[in-house]
């Protein structure tokens, strides 16, 4: 599920820079177009690290009660967290499985990769599709 956070953009003369109100985080971009690309990826990182310390994700602030200097401007930029984390994270981990004998010989005989068969399985069992 998509989330909009509110972020503050300062022109500089060699670009943007970018405050995450919501999260502890500044970045910057060249262009305007790489600075929210840099926020969004940004937000994205520390979101992931928070739900992998079983932290809550924060609540977007409410865009209407930011006040920002003459020299910035508020925008939103969105995040899907899930999504980011299938784009982004490719670790992979290990898991032991058990299957009969007769089907490792199977599977084996016919050339399959276990695991990318199981990997198969398991998104079609929960429904993901890979973007």
């Amino acid at each position: 599920m998509k989330t909009a956070y509110p972020v503050v953009f300062v022109k500089l003369d060699d670009g943007y820079a970018v405050h995450v109100p919501d999260f502890p985080l500044d970045t910057h971009g060249d262009s305007l177009a790489e600075a929210i690309e840099e926020a969004r990826d940004a937000m994205g990182i520390m979101g992931i690290d928070l739900e992998d310390d079983e932290k809550p994700l924060p609540a977007p602030t409410d865009v209407h009660t930011l006040v920002c200097a003459p020299n910035e401007f508020i925008s939103l930029v969105d995040i899907d967290f899930t999504a980011y984390r299938r784009a982004h994270e490719r670790r992979s981990v290990r898991r032991n499985v058990s299957i009969p004998s007769w089907l490792n010989a199977e599977a084996e005989k016919a050339g399959l990769n276990v695991s990318a068969v199981l990997q198969a399985a398991l998104k079609q069992e929960l429904h993901i599709v890979d973007q």
